[in-house]
């Protein structure tokens, strides 16, 4: 009986091309940005803020986008409702989120940054900065100002996708 190694794919093959260039590999990097991206901005500005990492993109999309439903801030962030329901509620309960109000449909329940949740988010900028520049140190502008433009674009086609 002779055991025979699995068979690896061909590092030629058409797949394998597929994998390593186009629009493939720019999801894949994609995808590990979005995977990574959470370790320095939990050790640069979430922890030393005391906040979670769920708190801290709750206090940056509502601080970036105004008053938001817990429905809406689901989606932003692809997190289960149930989590951003307990996370809001412990922001409420620190006083740096409190409820807003949509006089054009009553069953919608926003929340907004209080007057100390507004100070967080002013404090979370300098601190994203360091990482920010910590993790573009040697990425020439133009190339900043590229990948902006390109993510902009990808955001924007986020929101039509299947459509």
């Amino acid at each position: 009986m002779t055991n025979t190694p699995p068979s690896r794919p061909d590092p030629h093959s058409p797949l394998e091309d597929i994998a390593r260039n186009g629009d493939v590999a720019l999801l894949v990097d994609l995808l590990k940005l979005g995977s990574f991206i959470g370790g320095p901005m939990r050790e640069g500005v979430a922890d030393p803020m005391g906040l979670t990492a769920t708190d801290l993109r709750i206090v940056l999309a509502l601080g970036g986008e105004g008053e938001l439903a817990g429905h809406e801030l689901s989606d932003i962030m692809g997190l289960a409702p149930m989590n951003v329901s307990r996370a809001i509620t412990g922001l409420m309960q620190r006083g740096l989120v409190e409820p807003g109000l949509d006089l054009s449909n009553r069953r919608r329940k926003p929340v907004r940054l209080s007057e100390q949740g507004r100070a967080l988010f002013a404090q979370t900028l300098p601190a994203m900065a360091v990482v920010g520049a910590d993790l573009f140190k040697g990425v020439p502008p133009r190339d900043r100002e590229a990948f902006r433009r390109v993510a902009a674009s990808v955001l924007t086609r986020i929101g039509r996708f299947g459509s």
